[in-house]
């Protein structure tokens, strides 16, 4: 694994102060374990804890260094230690503040020069007091990758003496659990086979609950499911032929073929025409799972550090889980503002935008960012510069024929016979109105009808057309400036560049 031999390179070469981001314990330990009995001169590996203190790595917990249980303490038994070592400090971060931590930790990283000892600081989140930052070097140890996963699968399966398991299956459950920490898939493989009786590709489902539950407890990310497919969205052509052309761009063939991964989209355009509905249809269209990045939940001001480490465990989430759509709804204002907020929260806002940028433009691993966005003028110019997305495209109004289609859509949801209605009249009637609107308009005249005790009619929609002011009316700058905007700069969405000038005119 690179990460470990990052790790390796970092110990050898005498970096004294390393912090390993993780929540996985005892599978780091073992990872350094491993890395001190590598070298020549055989090192020792020291761990520290508030309830234990410092204990000798692979010695029983009642084995401890006297009065070591608080981090002064501990620190300074390591810098009186003689020999080489390692030391691993678990959880000193509600400790790392204090002045006497801090200073203690400096004085450790001044007197390890020559002396082949290290201090490594083991948390589930990333938390350096500005007095450490020119010292320290900061590692997200990564999630178990699919060797290590399959070694706790066949563990699994001797326990419960499974037949041998074909190549194809073994793979569908390793894929299923890659996301998920070391214990984490143990537990989920135990839980298949208890509520199964059995372990085989048929309880793939069962692990990749664990997944959402996994989502759920990150508290910023959202597990999506969608029931409409992308055919339910009328109009849209250009978008949809884009995105269906991409619906296998994740696959080994698509690599083979020398296809990049994509990387995203940003969909522009008009509130109530769609935006929201096609990111959602099209985890369905091309088989991924959906989540949804909620930008208000990252924001933590109740500690220093906390919106950053929100933001990274959430794209850390995602990237273990990929493939996947992460979408950002209304991006707009998630990042308004992003570069210029040292008046306003102290730089918290400009650093968040700075940390996603750097993020979608180094990322590697297969998470297309889906974002959509209403007022462009609110966007920081960085993210709309060529490379960062793939394609941005824009959503106008729906055409005479794109309003026929969603009426169409909308009334066969809601009756299987239709021939009633005149599409033609009903288009003709609602012009400047997004299909959110019309839909709201077919729901106000069921409204009606239901009240009255009886069936709604062309009539009844046509009166709620009437009596609705549509948002392209109360917007019109608005919608007329995000048009000038993306006439040069989007793609459109419109079945055709043509129907998108006559737009224009």
């Amino acid at each position: 694994m690179v990460m470990k031999e990052e790790l390796n390179i970092l110990i050898q070469a005498q970096y004294p102060l390393i912090y390993l981001v993780t929540p996985e314990e005892e599978r780091a330990e073992a990872a350094i374990a491993k890395i001190a009995q590598m070298k020549t001169k055989h090192r020792r590996v020291f761990v520290w804890t508030v309830t234990h203190g410092i204990v000798e790595y692979g010695q029983p917990r009642h084995i401890t260094q006297h009065n070591t249980v608080s981090p002064e303490a501990a620190i300074q038994w390591v810098v009186q230690h003689r020999e080489p070592g390692i030391f691993i400090f678990k959880d000193l971060h509600p400790f790392i503040d204090s002045p006497a931590t801090t200073r203690w930790l400096r004085d450790a990283i001044a007197s390890f020069k020559d002396t082949e000892k290290a201090i490594i600081l083991m948390s589930p989140f990333q938390q350096v007091p500005i007095e450490l930052e020119k010292d320290v070097i900061v590692i997200d140890y990564p999630l178990p990758n699919m060797a290590e996963l399959n070694q706790v699968l066949s563990r699994q399966l001797d326990q419960i003496k499974s037949r041998r398991m074909t190549t194809e299956s073994r793979e569908k459950l390793l894929k299923a659990a890659l996301g998920l920490t070391k214990d984490e898939a143990e537990k989920v493989y135990r839980k298949a086979q208890v509520k199964a009786g059995r372990l085989t590709e048929e309880e793939v489902e069962i692990v990749l609950s664990e997944k959402q539950q996994l989502i759920r407890r990150n508290g910023i990310l959202e597990y999506i499911e969608e029931d409409e497919t992308i055919n339910s969205i009328g109009g849209l052509e250009e978008l949809k032929k884009w995105l269906k052309q991409r619906s296998n761009a994740f696959t080994e063939r698509a690599r083979e073929y020398g296809l990049p991964q994509p990387k995203g989209m940003l969909i522009l355009g008009v509130p109530g025409c769609g935006k929201s509905l096609i990111a959602k249809t099209t985890a369905r269209l091309w088989g991924l799972p959906l989540l949804r990045l909620d930008m208000g939940r990252v924001y933590d001001g109740s500690m220093v550090g906390r919106s950053e480490a929100n933001l990274r465990n959430a794209l850390k989430t995602a990237e273990s889980i990929s493939p996947v759509i992460l979408f950002i709804d209304e991006l707009d204002k998630a990042f308004a503002g992003g570069t210029g907020s040292a008046d306003s929260d102290g730089g918290t806002s400009s650093r968040i935008f700075g940390s996603f940028l750097t993020w979608m433009q180094e990322k590697t691993s297969p998470v297309f960012v889906m974002a959509t966005a209403n007022r462009i003028e609110r966007l920081p110019g960085e993210f709309l510069r060529k490379g960062r997305f793939d394609e941005i495209f824009f959503v106008d109004l729906p055409t005479t024929e794109e309003r026929q289609d969603i009426y169409r859509i909308h009334l066969s949801k809601r009756r299987t016979d239709i021939t009633r209605f005149d599409l033609v009249q009903l288009a003709k009637m609602s012009e400047g109105f997004s299909g959110a609107e019309i839909e709201q308009a077919i729901i106000a005249a069921m409204y009606e009808a239901f009240a009255q005790e009886r069936e709604f009619t062309q009539l009844d929609i046509i009166a709620a057309l009437k009596a609705t002011l549509p948002l392209s009316r109360t917007m019109t700058e608005q919608v007329t400036a995000l048009r000038d905007w993306a006439r040069q700069r989007a793609r459109p969405a419109a079945s055709s560049v043509a129907e998108y000038l006559q737009l224009e005119s």
